[in-house]
């Protein structure tokens, strides 16, 4: 089936945001008493609700989740947010998209205004038909996103649509949403099996790889 509509994650997928969001975790735990030296730790934050990484990582309760991730956010709203690049290609593969006629969203569990600060930042806002994320901060899974960003568009027939990201939050929340998912290989996730279970259309290293593919689908 041909697409029309594609939904991009925005950390991992479009943009690097490593920095700002492992840096803002640390300040978080660093305030609870904690110091976590382990990288690949701090990444898995990367990506999913914050209220589900905290109790996940480090056995928080609801109540500490909260206080960790208010905390979180007084270190990334104010300096975390700009921590970020583009990965290669992201520009020009907008351009290409746009130019091919296709609709563009972004769909994020990031805090939707902070969505719209990261993309403004990097000058790629613009292409996008919609910019979807989170709208109860921390804790809204992919699927409510998905879901919400689908209304929005008011997508009728699903099959149409195609998530493009790098985790298996992704590819998950893609399946429960009735939408296929394309991954890549550059962003956070460590455990490729894990999206290939969820039933993603390919894993690709490059976004012109994915264009090419999408391009493929189109001409049947």
């Amino acid at each position: 089936m041909q697409k029309n509509t594609i939904l991009f994650d925005l950390d991992g997928t479009l943009v690097n945001t490593g920095e700002g969001v492992t840096k803002s975790v640390r300040f978080a735990l660093e305030k609870l008493g904690i110091w976590e030296s382990d990288q690949r730790k701090l990444e898995r934050f990367i990506g999913p609700p914050l209220m589900e990484s905290f109790p996940r990582e480090y056995g928080f309760s609801v109540e500490k989740s909260r206080d960790a991730v208010t905390l979180f956010r007084q270190r990334y709203e104010t300096t975390g947010a700009y921590e970020c690049e583009l990965y290669p290609e992201v520009e020009k593969t907008l351009q290409r998209l746009k130019k091919l006629g296709y609709t563009l969203a972004v769909a994020s569990s990031k805090r939707e205004d902070l969505c719209h600060v990261v993309l403004q930042y990097l000058h790629v806002d613009h292409y996008f038909d919609l910019i979807g994320g989170a709208r109860d901060a921390g804790s809204s899974t992919k699927i409510q996103v998905l879901e919400d960003v689908i209304e929005r568009l008011h997508l009728k027939d699903r099959s149409q649509a195609v998530l493009i990201g790098d985790t298996r939050y992704d590819a998950q929340g893609a399946k429960e949403a009735g939408i296929d998912c394309i991954g890549i290989t550059y962003g956070f996730e460590q455990e490729f099996g894990e999206m290939q279970k969820a039933g993603v259309l390919g894993l690709f290293d490059t976004l012109s790889e994915v264009v090419d593919f999408l391009a493929n689908m189109r001409r049947g």
